[in-house]
């Protein structure tokens, strides 16, 4: 017994020992730590309330030709909560976080994940986001109410602002989030990053223990990116936004055919330019990708041109004395050629034309005898006088398209070339494929007499090319669409008094005609192209493509609507 309780007394002896000696090593350390290390903890503390940041430029502003904002910058306001270490929330916290909703119009502390948010930053030190973007007003309502309170920050950055939404959007383009900032990812935000980017400037912050900006000095300013000027009109672009139906696929140019300036476009479908500054799901993605609005139609599609090849097939024709320009011509829904029958869209028959009638009338069977006589080689060369099968050398990515040739079908398709299919590519069909900024380049060179390069931008030099053809046939096919206006298939146009409008429909084949019962993928694209004069007003070039329309009678209605706003615009000027 005498033992045991000998080694239970040496025992507590030891654990005060080591206690004591803990103890002093304790205080041997804050020692230390207050008074032969303080200077350069106190250096340390100091040096924590200065940071220094980078300070983000103005991204550059785009604009229409007059000054109008159509791609700029907003301010965005979000209110933060900052923690300051404690385990829970003051009955003070909880006041003024009620004020806020009351401010704000929100629910902070009945939401769940709000009010875990909130607990969670102020025992860690960490800011919850409250409200984003909030309004001026309620800015100032809360500088007045919260003008020192350590708990409540106000974060301002900016973000890129779109006036007019989707409008022009093709042209435009879009931005993207990254790591490094945001980038322009298609359209003019792309062309002209480095220019709309500008350059990052240094500053240093003096921040609290809160976390609040007490004072700030700026080391390097940060230079705002450069504007960029396009040729766009911000009213024609507003009628054709308005009046291009939002259900349909296609797409709207507007060209002054003079200097090649582009007024206006439209692209359908299409999308929101700030998409990306915010992540998008996965499952949305592949909803968009479905509807494929990301392309752009005027310039990275191409289609059959079908009637509209027309001015290009009699162009040749009468050059290279195929047909005489004053000849009878008799249709009866079709003809023959090589035991096969070439039939007229008009089935039953145009009967007795003369070459100006059937082109305005858009009958086949004129340039199916025309297809007997001329080679494709001899038509292409014709399409590439017109541009067709080109780059325009528009600023903007592009397809050429494909304007057939012997040769061309002997290395792709290791076959020769048919008369038959001549016969289906004097009317705009067979393997050619054009975009319609090259047909609004085309169409524009008949009345000017040159292919101009388009231009988005207004400071761009103006550049052109004589065309190739004989006044005499351009004035032949001038007084040929305005036939077609008066007299032909644009006839639905000719009931708007005092415009002036030389027009070309079309409707191009897509697939075999007996599959149109089985969707609309299998329709006929339709066209709509002009030359249109009115008043004092600059004439312009209109192209309208609407795909699987069915009939050339879609766009022509829209152009009808079109021109109809147009002409109330230019009298509402002039007034």
């Amino acid at each position: 017994m005498i033992t045991t309780s000998y080694s239970l007394s040496d025992n507590i002896l030891r654990i005060i020992i080591i206690g004591f000696l803990i103890v002093l090593l304790i205080i041997a350390r804050l020692v230390q730590l207050q008074i032969q290390e303080s200077d350069i903890f106190f250096t340390r503390s100091q040096k924590n309330f200065l940071k220094i940041e980078s300070v983000p430029p103005l991204r550059g502003n785009i604009i229409a030709h007059d000054g109008t904002l159509l791609a700029t910058n907003r301010p965005v306001i979000n209110v933060y909560w900052q923690g300051t270490g404690s385990c829970q929330l003051h009955e003070n916290n909880k006041k003024n976080l009620n004020t806020l909703e009351k401010l704000l119009g929100i629910s902070l502390l009945d939401n769940n994940a709000s009010r875990n948010a909130i607990y969670h930053a102020q025992r860690y030190y960490k800011k919850a986001l409250l409200a984003e973007d909030i309004t001026f007003t309620q800015l100032s309502k809360i500088a007045e109410q919260f003008p020192n309170d350590p708990n409540i920050i106000i974060d301002t950055h900016f973000t890129r602002f779109y006036p007019y939404k989707s409008y022009a959007s093709h042209i435009l383009g879009a931005l993207a989030t990254l790591e490094a900032g945001t980038v322009g990812t298609m359209g003019l935000e792309k062309l002209f990053e480095s220019s709309l980017q500008g350059q990052n400037g240094t500053c240093i912050k003096k921040i609290n223990s809160f976390g609040r900006n007490l004072a700030q000095i700026e080391l390097d300013k940060s230079l705002s990116g450069k504007t960029i000027t396009t040729t766009l009109d911000i009213q024609l672009q507003t009628i054709v936004e308005r009046i291009f139906p939002q259900n349909q696929t296609g797409t709207c140019i507007i060209m002054d055919p003079h200097d090649g300036s582009l007024k206006a476009l439209v692209s359908r479908p299409d999308f929101d330019p700030t998409l990306f500054l915010q992540p998008i799901s996965t499952e949305r993605w592949n909803t968009l990708q479905k509807k494929n609005p990301f392309l752009n139609r005027a310039f990275n599609a191409c289609y059959p041109p079908g009637s509209i090849f027309k001015l290009v097939t009699v162009s040749a024709a009468i050059e290279n004395n195929i047909i005489p320009v004053e000849s009878l011509w008799e249709c009866n829904g079709y003809t023959m050629f090589c035991n096969r029958k070439y039939w007229c869209h008009r089935h039953y028959g145009h009967g007795h034309l003369t070459t100006r009638q059937a082109l305005a009338q858009s009958c086949n069977i004129l340039f199916f005898e025309i297809g007997k006589k001329i080679s494709i080689n001899l038509l292409a060369n014709y399409a590439h006088r017109f541009g067709l099968g080109q780059p325009t050398d528009i600023l903007f990515p592009e397809k050429t398209g494909l304007v057939p040739t012997t040769e061309w079908k002997e290395q792709v398709k290791g076959e020769r070339w048919w008369t038959g299919e001549t016969l289906s590519a004097t009317i705009g069909q067979s393997f050619l494929l054009v975009s319609p900024i090259q047909i609004a380049r085309m169409i524009a060179s008949i009345f000017t007499g040159y292919l101009v390069k388009p231009r988005i931008l207004s400071n761009e030099e103006i550049e052109m090319q004589p065309l190739a053809i004989e006044p005499e046939t351009r004035s032949f096919l001038k007084d040929s669409m305005k036939k077609v206006v008066t007299k032909g298939t644009g006839r639905r146009v000719n009931t708007i008094k005092d415009i002036e409008i030389f027009a070309k429909t079309s409707t191009a084949q897509t697939s075999d005609k007996k599959k149109r019962h089985l969707g609309n993928q299998y329709l006929e694209h339709g066209w709509f192209v002009a030359y249109v004069k009115y008043k004092n007003a600059r004439p312009f070039t209109l192209v309208i493509l609407i795909e699987h329309a069915g009939a050339s009678r879609v766009p022509t209605l829209v152009a009808k609507n079109f021109l109809i706003e147009y002409k109330k615009m230019i009298d509402t000027c002039l007034t």
